[in-house]
């Protein structure tokens, strides 16, 4: 299954124009800038915006220059940035409100959704008594309910403060782990994106600049939108070694290894590995004499440029694993940098993020 989404919206001072071919599996983040245009693809997708244009969700068209199937009949769940609980109903009564919208039995079963998302504990209470993050759970298990084949969501996390936030991460790595729907993720949080994207739309002033698989497109250095100091590196990794004595766990990925605070993760897990262009520096030697624990051999693709004139950004190859560094440009000249010049990767930080 695969979803193509075609959009073309006019407003005064704005237009969203978008052909997009997204995965049937997983979740895609379309990330950007505030105003750029998430929340109206989203909607469009929706059905809430009368684009002209086309949807087709695996082999059902929604949308295109014949018809255009409205909101109520569209099989999705739409989770906003407030939870729009009923609040004069409890926790039960509003997850009712999802199964009469299926008609039929959920896609996922209710005990599941309820287990997936840890609601047990929850059902006799009134939204007004749960907190922020619990609404929001709330809220997509409502979602879930309704049986769709597409889960819509709006920056569900925009409320929550940071520690929220935190506490809440986990809930949707499980629902990226368990579900076999496909999940389209709005949000503008760098960190959001690293620890929960599979795929990647990157929008700016109401067009599609990039997409593709996560650890690809966010290692580019040709995008028009910035991320500053949240530019870096995502790949996937496996727990290999834990060290008590140091506290620390050895991740192995394709084209090497890293050493990492231990968090307890199980050997063999697999995990996601998130690492800052500003945590990455560049020897054209190995030192030995250094507190650093991951110098890694690596070779340099390409050169970029930054908004600042003194730096420069470096896309490295780990064996097939992209990194980003982030340099001044007089070491880069210092250095001599070019594409295909072997060098060492001084990697001062990792974060197991998912």
């Amino acid at each position: 299954m695969s979803i193509a989404a075609r959009f073309r919206v006019d407003y005064p001072g704005f237009a969203l124009n978008v052909d997009l071919e997204l995965p049937g599996r997983g979740v895609t983040a379309l990330f950007g800038r505030s105003g750029c245009g998430k929340t109206t693809l989203l909607r469009c997708m929706a059905g809430l915006e009368r684009g002209s244009g086309r949807l087709v969700v695996g082999d059902e068209t929604w949308q295109d220059a014949h018809c255009f199937m409205p909101t109520h009949r569209r099989p999705l769940g739409y989770v906003f940035q407030d939870a729009r609980l009923f609040p004069h109903l409890d926790v039960a009564a509003n997850l009712d409100y999802g199964r009469r919208r299926s008609g039929n039995a959920p896609r996922v079963g209710g005990d599941d959704v309820l287990d997936l998302l840890g609601l047990g504990p929850l059902l006799g209470r009134m939204p007004a008594h749960l907190s922020g993050g619990e609404q929001q759970r709330v809220a997509i298990a409502r979602a879930l309910l309704a049986r769709p084949r597409l889960l819509l969501m709006d920056e569900p996390l925009a409320s929550l403060d940071h520690a929220r936030k935190q506490e809440f991460l986990p809930w949707l790595e499980r629902l990226r782990e368990e579900l076999d729907i496909p999940l389209i993720y709005v949000s503008h949080a760098p960190d959001e994106v690293a620890r929960l994207a599979d795929h990647l739309v990157v929008m700016d002033a109401g067009c599609a600049v990039a997409q593709g698989p996560l650890a690809e497109t966010l290692a580019s250095i040709d995008l028009p939108v910035r991320l500053g100091e949240d530019a870096g590196a995502v790949f996937e990794a496996t727990v290999a070694e834990r060290d008590a004595e140091w506290h620390l766990a050895r991740v192995s990925f394709d084209g090497g290894e890293l050493w990492v605070r231990d968090n307890g993760t199980p050997l063999g897990r697999r995990v996601r590995v998130r690492i800052l262009a500003r945590d990455v520096s560049i020897a054209a030697s190995r030192h030995e004499d250094t507190s650093i624990l991951n110098v890694l051999p690596a070779s340099v693709v390409q050169l970029g440029t930054e908004d600042h004139p003194a730096q420069a950004i470096v896309r490295l190859a780990i064996g097939p694993t992209p990194l980003l560094a982030r340099v001044t440009r007089r070491s880069a000249a210092r250095l001599a940098l070019r594409p295909g010049l072997a060098v060492w990767a001084q990697i001062k930080a990792v974060a197991l993020v998912g």
